[in-house]
């Protein structure tokens, strides 16, 4: 195996050290070998961040014959040594609003909407205290981490009672009255001060570990490797924070990129530079070193479960060619939320049918409108997109789910996916050949609009940054080519053949036969002679060259209405000319 000067550099290193490893730089290989150049009777750690990366990290590690390598996650670990010893219960997925609301017998003015918002609050304190490196729930301030102003005057209203209840919950789990929760058992086993039993802990994707995780691993005497991508941390939802600005270790870089080309790579660094708008920033030293020109793997790309799940609506709905469909992660995942409310339920809430609502939390709501009131108070973004959907799609919504069930592919076959749909969250670790991003990432424009109108001290820099760090990892997937709407792209930077511009539609970029739709949307009339006039360039003849583009996106799944915008012509028009060059039965 040919390494870089990068990556023998590390192999050869001594003492604790921390990787900046750039995407695609080959760091899993740089740390197998790491692990490979050391002693043979070295015990070594590998902490992988979750069970995915653990069990292929475990993969690579036994085809190279490394016995004295354990892979392990910060959770595994802990769950081994907590759940065992003390005989606790886990409940996989915690606990509900209404569930905690009963459990804790909470009181709020009498009201129960009151109450499942104390709740909501009282959960979110509790993962935040789990999560950190502190001791105790007073020592954490849950009002900095709530950065929507009903939610903070509501929480600073009720703040001792949800610390007060907050400290109940934990006692009652730490008794085993009721069963814990995964991060329950993570704090436990943090604030245990472990001693871990290896010469060597190798932490991969450093970035995203919580401080708990954190704190862990810098206590033990090893010899400590932690290696990530600085730019990667997409978890500060999750409590996460950029460990490699914690540990101060020696620091070693990996700048080459294995996975895609150069024009890729200046993109990547263009949309990381614009984290100099809001605060200081280093530009990055990104080289594209693949030129492979492969076109097996597609994904649509988003930041949110709504954008995915939108995009997907729209390709069942008008993309008939695409026939297998893959989700990542669970697809049902799409649908629900994280305590498990369902997209249906808030259907029925809009409907009417409360007797059809299971849900507890959503069948206390009056209505649509009371639930939104209480999503503003509580910063529910998942309930807050299910609402969104269901206002966009309504009583389509069963039928549409049902037909992308009907197209998704099990784990076993998903490389014979027409497409892959993901969030950036699911995908993280992933790439494929070509990728197309869903309009739904933060802009330029919108991220200067937030500078001038904000203060410094009401600016939530790190925030903004994980939102620039959300599109970097979202194009980095790409091996050798980007469909990426005109808004997201940074100005000035040129297309090339890896990265092909998405224009924005207008009404402008729509034929007569189009102009139905936005005449009843917004009531105007136009004529064909005013259409014509305005959009001269969708009435030009087809050339070898636009076909030839045309090809190129039709085979990298780009859908019709997009191919509409970026052609500047009607989707009536798109269709037409796909069937006369016979791109369905070629392709």
């Amino acid at each position: 195996m040919d390494l870089t000067t990068e990556q023998l550099s590390i192999i050869n290193s001594s003492g604790h050290i921390k990787i900046n490893a750039v995407a695609g730089s080959g760091k899993t290989t740089t740390i197998i070998e790491y692990a490979k150049s050391r002693p043979a009777n070295s015990r070594i750690l590998y902490l992988a961040f979750n069970k995915s990366v653990k069990i292929d990290a475990a993969r690579k590690f036994s085809e190279i014959g490394l016995s004295n390598v354990r892979v392990e996650t910060a959770h595994s670990l802990a769950y081994k040594n907590v759940i065992f010893k003390h005989h606790y219960k886990v409940r996989p997925h915690g606990y509900k609003t209404n569930e905690l609301a009963d459990l804790l017998g909470l009181k709020g003015n009498g009201d129960k909407l009151t109450e499942y918002i104390i709740a909501n609050h009282i959960n979110k304190l509790v993962s935040y205290f789990c999560n950190s490196n502190k001791e105790k729930v007073k020592e954490v301030d849950y009002l900095q981490i709530i950065t929507d102003a009903k939610a903070r005057s509501f929480v600073k209203t009720f703040y001792n009672y949800i610390q007060k209840q907050s400290r109940l919950l934990l006692s009652k789990m730490d008794k085993g009255e009721i069963d814990i929760t995964h991060d329950f058992y993570l704090k436990k086993f943090q604030l245990s001060n472990p001693k871990l039993n290896f010469d060597f802990i190798l932490f991969d994707e450093g970035q995203d570990a919580s401080p708990a995780m954190l704190d862990i691993f810098l206590k033990q005497e090893s010899t400590k490797v932690i290696v990530g991508d600085t730019h990667q941390q997409i978890y500060g939802w999750r409590f996460a924070v950029n460990s490699l600005e914690k540990a101060d270790f020696k620091t070693f870089n990996l700048t080459k990129s294995f996975r895609f080309a150069q024009p890729i790579a200046n993109l990547a660094v263009s949309v990381l530079d614009r984290k100099s708008i809001i605060s200081k920033h280093e530009s990055v030293n990104i080289s594209g070193l693949n030129n492979e020109n492969e076109n097996k793997t597609k994904a649509i790309l988003s930041r949110t479960n709504l954008g995915l799940l939108l995009k997907a609506i729209e390709y069942v709905t008008e993309k008939r060619n695409v026939k297998r469909i893959y989700f990542e992660g669970n697809i049902n995942s799409y649908t629900y939320a994280d305590d498990g409310t369902s997209l249906y339920d808030v259907l029925n809430l809009a409907n009417g049918n409360r007797q059809r609502i299971k849900d507890k939390l959503i069948q206390s709501m009056q209505n649509l409108y009371e639930l939104e009131q209480y999503i503003k108070k509580t910063e529910d973004v998942q309930l807050g997109m299910m609402v969104e959907i269901v206002k966009e799609y309504g009583n389509e919504i069963p039928g549409i789910i049902k037909s992308i069930k009907e197209r998704h592919l099990e784990n076993d076959h998903k490389e014979n996916a027409d497409m892959i749909f993901s969030t950036v969250h699911r995908c993280k670790g992933m790439e494929y050949d070509s990728i197309q991003l869903v309009n739904d990432f933060l802009t330029e424009e919108k991220l200067k609009k937030l500078k001038n109108e904000s203060d410094e001290k009401e600016l939530n820099v790190s925030k903004l940054n994980e939102e620039i760090n959300l599109l970097y990892v979202a194009i980095t997937r790409a091996k050798s080519c980007i469909y990426i709407p005109e808004e997201l792209m940074p100005v000035g930077f040129p297309p090339s053949s890896q990265i092909h511009i998405l224009k924005e539609a207008s009404e402008n970029d729509f034929r007569e036969s189009d102009l139905n739709t936005l005449r009843e949307i917004k009531q105007k009339s136009w004529s064909v002679a005013e259409s014509r006039e305005k959009n001269k360039k969708a009435y030009m003849p087809w050339t070898s060259e636009l076909d030839k583009e045309l090809t190129e996106m039709f085979c990298n799944g780009v859908d019709e209405k997009n191919m509409a915008k970026h052609f500047n012509r009607s989707r009536g028009a798109i269709k037409a000319r796909i069937k006369k060059l016979q791109l369905n039965e070629l392709f």
